[in-house]
């Protein structure tokens, strides 16, 4: 009986927490892109037309990354459970998102775009052995 209560409890204060979490991703992600929208400037009035670029395919790519966490925290409700799937496609972003950042910054060396590339590889093989050995819906 008291461990019903407690586990009750438990669900609905997880249940606020991702609430407030989806809330405050879905207020972040409205102030980015107003952000973005309103830094589009910087592409003309930067010293160069990379510069303005490099920020605009910064904040692009933050978007998408928030976007991604907005979809796992989402699943949750749908599946009351965080799938490894969904987490790994938010990786697969971020670490794609990185990888380009310091790619357009011209920060990599050869064995760094090669040690990038072989980790953005195993989370793609992740995900992909995750399709394949995926639970059944029903």
């Amino acid at each position: 009986m008291l461990q019903e209560i407690i586990s009750k409890i438990y669900k609905q204060f997880v249940r606020l927490a991702f609430n407030i979490t989806i809330i405050t991703l879905i207020i972040g992600l409205f102030v980015g892109i107003f952000r973005t929208v309103s830094e589009l400037g910087l592409t003309i009035t930067e010293a160069t037309v990379r510069l303005g670029f490099k920020e605009l395919v910064t904040n692009v790519l933050s978007l998408i990354i928030v976007l991604e966490l907005i979809r796992a925290f989402t699943e949750f409700f749908e599946h009351e459970r965080v799938r490894v799937a969904i987490l790994l496609e938010v990786l697969i972003a971020f670490v794609i998102g990185e990888f380009m950042l310091h790619l357009f910054e011209g920060k990599l060396s050869g064995m760094d775009v090669f040690f990038w590339s072989l980790g953005i590889v195993a989370l793609v093989g992740a995900r992909a052995i995750g399709l394949f050995y995926s639970v059944p819906k029903g």
